[in-house]
């Protein structure tokens, strides 16, 4: 029999996998923190920090008591997390290390043929001397590998031994130690991930089953290409096959959208006995980042939320429709808005440049008040005394 899932239901059963449904002022140790990041699967890391690193913001917009140094202690101390690539660079759980080793066999071939291309002139004798200099000097910065004269740029204008550790640290030979004020510190892999899981192997068949059955527990329902798309470890085809030969264990789902109309999907077989553990999620008003998960997949996020969603980083600026990094609003099930801020660490502001509700949607005061209250909570987490609206910055 087909589960018929309504578009409020849909919604709340999302944002329960995602961490969203919760206390945001629970208590969060450093165990709590691993369980959180390994429910989510992973954490997006990206360099750009507006106002705060986004695996930060990630965490803190789940639990605000989350501390920094909690993260670092996982990842640098007891090493329960590494960090390698999904759709981007990320923070994942090193007990599913068996299973990224599958994507380092796959992807070597095709980042050797394309950094090939890129790097015609000797790449093999690179990645040679950059693996013999990291086994006998131990762990080293990027910027070791350096030529005097390097101007930099982007990875089209890397330096020959920077495309060397992107393709080791890729392809798991080597792997990030720590970080330096954001710049990788490059280890052997052995010497990073504990031997328990550098060591561990499983099948390509368990690998396949591991991959679409974690993801699917942490979508809730989805299709088989969502089931692909959500590590990007295996192919569509391959998450197909999978879901055909695993009818028996799943249910045919139908989820309303926010229009109305019916998307099939499936799930795990025990989705229906879990949904009236549902609870309805926290009324405070939230602010996430571009790059929280529950925003990774742009077309979910606008059929259940009817929130379109684009990061405009690399839009010119005449052609942007809100603006370079603009932060989706939650309030309860609901994406209500997006607000455009930087922060001011000289001035020890969090300035707003831009505010905007959705349509159809009553900027109310209490909304307004709600909105304050979490910019404040933001403004302490980052490091800063107050919260500015900039002119112009008045609410459309």
């Amino acid at each position: 029999m087909t589960l018929r899932l309504s578009n409020p239901t849909a919604r709340l059963l999302f944002l329960a996998r995602q961490g969203l449904a919760d206390p945001p002022g629970r208590k969060l140790d450093r165990a709590g923190l691993l369980s959180l990041i390994d429910r989510l699967g992973f954490v997006q890391v990206d360099s750009i920090q507006t106002v705060e690193r986004a695996h930060h913001q990630i965490l803190f917009s789940r639990a605000q008591t989350y501390r920094r140094e909690d993260l670092v202690h996982l990842l640098e101390g007891e090493r329960s997390l590494f960090e390698n690539w999904t759709h981007d660079a990320a923070l994942i759980p090193t007990r599913f290390y068996a299973a990224w080793k599958h994507r380092f066999r796959r992807r070597a071939p095709i980042l050797r043929e394309r950094w090939r291309r890129l790097r015609p002139d000797g790449f093999e004798p690179v990645v040679e001397d950059v693996h013999r200099r990291i086994r006998e000097e131990g762990a080293l910065l990027s910027r070791s590998f350096e030529a005097p004269d390097h101007k930099g740029g982007g990875w089209w204008n890397w330096h020959p031994a920077k495309t060397a550790l992107e393709f080791l640290w890729h392809t798991g030979e080597i792997a990030i130690s720590r970080r330096e004020n954001f710049q990788k510190v490059y280890d052997l892999a052995e010497r990073v991930i504990p031997p328990a899981y550098f060591e561990a192997e499983i099948s390509e068949a368990d690998f396949i089953d591991w991959c679409c059955r974690e993801a699917l527990a942490r979508l809730g329902f989805a299709t088989s290409g969502e089931i692909a798309a959500f590590w990007d470890l295996v192919t569509p085809q391959e998450a197909k096959v999978w879901v055909e030969a695993h009818r028996g264990e799943l249910v045919p789902v139908l989820a309303e959208t926010v229009d109305g109309s019916a998307r099939a999907a499936v799930a795990l077989a025990d989705l229906e006995a879990r949904l009236p553990d549902l609870a309805p999620p926290p009324a405070r008003l939230r602010v996430l980042s571009p790059f929280d998960p529950m925003l990774r997949d742009r077309a979910r996020a606008e059929r259940l939320f009817g929130f379109f969603y684009r990061i405009e980083v690399f839009v010119p600026e005449a052609k942007r429709e809100y603006g370079y990094y603009v932060f989706p609003l939650l309030e309860g099930d609901r994406l209500v808005g997006r607000i455009d801020m930087k922060a001011n660490r000289k001035q020890g502001a969090l300035e707003v440049k831009k505010l905007w509700w959705e349509p159809g949607l009553r900027a109310s005061a209490g909304r307004h008040e709600r909105l304050e209250a979490e910019l404040a909570r933001l403004a302490r987490f980052s490091g800063l005394e107050r919260v500015i609206w900039l002119a112009g910055a008045a609410l459309v």
